[in-house]
């Protein structure tokens, strides 16, 4: 497959998944149910549809009021999704295939609303679990990307230690 790994592969397509999924709920959400700014639909218990737009980072980190910092997050959003998809194409590790298929799906999901809209819609709604963000599907898939690739660079860490501790002399501080 033209220098791709199996799970390089199966990273891109974790990736359209999450882009699709994203999309296709804010369409749900703004075009079906018409989810206004502000507005709040009750879900299940706790959770909640809330409206936002949210012009900044994920979670409504760093607002970006200026078009210049819209297209400076587009810009860089872009620049890391390119970035990952070069450093998973030929991965080995599944958990790391996962973790980067999910951040660049959910990176390309906001910067698809960036572009479109000119801010990302924000909904999902948890506040009344003392969780204080409004976000979406891009927003959960960066957030569970970057724990598994906490994960993995723990593992991988502690089976590099354990394998120089194997090989006698290679753990030896010098």
């Amino acid at each position: 497959m033209n220098g791709i790994t199996r799970l390089g592969a199966m990273a891109f397509v974790l990736a359209l998944a999450v882009i699709v999924a994203d999309q296709a709920v804010k369409t749900w959400v703004l075009d079906v149910l018409r989810l206004q700014e502000g507005q709040s639909i009750a879900v299940l218990g706790p959770i909640h549809l809330t409206g936002v737009w949210n012009p900044g980072v994920s979670f409504g980190f760093r607002q970006a009021q200026h078009d210049l910092m819209r297209w400076l997050l587009v810009t860089f959003s872009i620049v890391v999704s390119i970035f990952l998809a070069i450093w998973v194409r030929r991965s080995e590790r599944p958990l790391f295939a996962v973790a980067v298929g999910l951040l660049m799906g959910g990176a390309i999901g906001n910067v698809i609303d960036r572009i479109r809209i000119g801010a990302v819609a924000d909904f999902i709604d948890m506040s009344r679990l003392f969780f204080p963000w409004i976000f979406n599907v891009a927003d959960s898939a960066i957030s569970v990307g970057i724990c598994l690739l906490l994960l993995d660079m723990l593992l991988q860490d502690n089976a590099e230690r354990a394998r120089k501790a194997a090989v006698p002399g290679e753990g030896d501080a010098a």
